[in-house]
């Protein structure tokens, strides 16, 4: 058991019962999974460039990322239907609960003039989805051999059933929010 799942389990789960007043800890909101996306549209033209951002995204992710293509041709964007547009990864389990606790412990403070998060990311189901403009924060990377620093999306997919509860459920974990 990870160290953020032992805190969930033992700080987390009373206070939200106690708070939402549910009559069992099963009933408690948690986290499924973690998705991770960077989307390249300038990849469709340059190769070396969707492969840096795979094995960059698999190196923070420690599992292996795949390859997003377009669903649709767009002749405006010079992009054809199934040309490679982004990477992603989707985590559960252990590597999730080690990536968030890396994420919220390790990788937001490093953010420059890091003030908190702001919690406008949440979709009304109490998922939240979190930018971010360059993925060398985490350590994982080697900030001087990224040629191109690239932006990536951060969703947290939850089991809660309103933003409320999902807020809360963040806040306990250490998610840092802005005040």
């Amino acid at each position: 058991m990870t160290r953020l799942e032992q805190i969930y389990r033992e700080k987390v789960v009373p206070v939200l019962q106690k708070e939402f007043n549910y009559t069992s800890s099963m009933q408690v909101p948690g986290i499924e999974k973690v998705s991770l996306n960077i989307g390249l549209g300038a990849a469709s033209q340059n190769n070396k460039l969707m492969e840096e951002a795979i094995k960059e995204l698999t190196a923070i992710a420690g599992q292996k990322a795949v390859v997003t293509r377009a669903k649709k041709s767009i002749a405006s964007f010079k992009l054809r239907e199934g040309m490679p547009i982004g990477c992603r990864v989707t985590l559960r389990k252990e590597r999730m609960w080690d990536f968030l606790d890396k994420l919220m412990n390790f990788a937001l403070p490093r953010v420059r003039d890091f003030r908190g998060i702001p919690d406008r990311g949440f979709d009304g189901r109490g998922n939240f989805t979190l930018g971010i403009k360059e993925h060398t924060i985490f350590p994982e990377l080697e900030v001087d051999r990224v040629d191109n620093p690239k932006g990536m999306n951060i969703t947290i997919v939850t089991t809660a059933q309103t933003d409320k509860e999902g807020k809360l459920l963040l806040d306990q974990l250490g998610m840092p929010f802005k005040k």
